[in-house]
Order: structure tokens, then sequence, then C-alpha cells
């Protein structure tokens, strides 16, 4: 085989070596990355205790068995939020049965609005199981820090009309309470599906 006919067949042995060598690369790799932005290494995140409006003590303390999904936002916000816990409806129905085992936590960074009862109401609209936490204001900006989530307050017409501008990922930590992936706003449900599943199985 001579002339472009040869050098074409050179190259396309050459493709296939290189395609089955990156493959078995791949497959040495162990474990793929997650489908969110992977935090490498996890980060272990405290622990913060807050009160329901029944009085009842929610920790945020790992459980065996259970993965956790994060989400900062306030019951006033427009857009980001309802969207937000929207997505987390249609994961857990994903789920199936899977979905009760991971804990939904919806943490205010608005308090002086949003009381623990106002908080728990927004949360639960959106499924029976997801939790909305309040907390005074050192308890809010303990695990805000903890998540190095960023909030402010732009004023509106009124002392009590104003906006929070805040982060808008979702944070996934395993059942030790580390940190393990996020996800950026409209990330999509699948990415949440599957590595929920991978900490599921």
């Amino acid at each position: 085989m001579t002339g472009a006919a040869g050098r074409t067949a050179r190259s396309l042995r050459s493709l296939t070596l290189t395609l089955g060598l990156t493959a078995s690369a791949l497959a040495a790799c162990g474990e793929p990355a997650w489908e969110g932005i992977t935090i490498d290494p996890p980060r272990p995140i405290p622990t913060f205790a807050f009160t329901s409006s029944t009085g009842e003590a929610i920790s945020t303390a790992p459980e065996s068995g259970r993965p956790t999904m994060v989400f900062f936002g306030y019951t006033h916000c427009p857009d980001v939020c309802p969207v937000t816990l929207a997505d987390w409806s249609r994961v857990k129905r994903a789920l199936g049965p899977d979905g009760d085992r991971v804990r939904w936590l919806f943490v205010t960074v608005d308090p002086a609005r949003d009381t623990p009862s106002v908080a728990e109401a927004y949360a639960t609209q959106f499924d029976p199981a997801f939790r909305g936490l309040s907390g005074d204001s050192a308890t809010v900006a303990g695990i805000q820090q903890a998540f190095s989530v960023a909030s402010y307050e732009t004023p509106g017409a009124t002392d009590d009309d104003y906006l929070v501008t805040h982060a808008a990922q979702c944070f996934l930590l395993d059942d030790t309470g580390q940190l393990v992936t996020m996800y950026q706003f409209n990330t999509g449900t699948d990415a949440m599906v599957a590595d929920l599943r991978r900490l599921l199985r």
C-alpha cells in the first residue's frame, strides 16, 4: 500500500493505538469524577444546631447512610431559590424510595425575616421532607462561613422590602459530613441524581 492510501492506513492504526491507550489509562483511574464540581480533597464541614418552630433541635451532624444536600437562600427570593427547590423535588422523585434517605436542608441567609416557621413552611411546600433552617445571626453566619457562602442585602423601597444577593450553588455532603461536590445554578437534575445514587449505593 503506497501513497495517500498508505499514509491514511498508518494514521488510522496510530489513532486506534492512541485511543486504546487512552481508554486503558482512564480505566486505571478508578472511580469517575463527580458530575458536579469535585471538591478535592473533600472538606469536612462542622456541625451546626438549629431549632424548629416547635422547639425541636435540628442538627446538621452527619448520619450514617444518609448524604446531605444543602442550599442557601431566602423565602423572598424571586428566582434562584424556587427554581433550585423545584429541581430538588424532581431529583427526589427520580431517586424513588432512596430519595427519603437523603437529607435536604434549605438554610436561610435572611434570618431577620425568615423565622424558623417561615423557613420551614417555604421548604416543605416543595416537598414535605425538605427542612427549612433558620437561627440567630451568629449561627447563620457560621454555617455560611463553613461553606464559603457570601450574601449581602440590596436596599428596597422600604426597610422591609429588600433583596439578598447570595451564592446560588447546591452542596453535597457524604454521610461522614465531608463536602464532596457542588453544583452551579442550572446544572441540571441529572448530575445530582447520578451523584446521589453513587453515594446511596
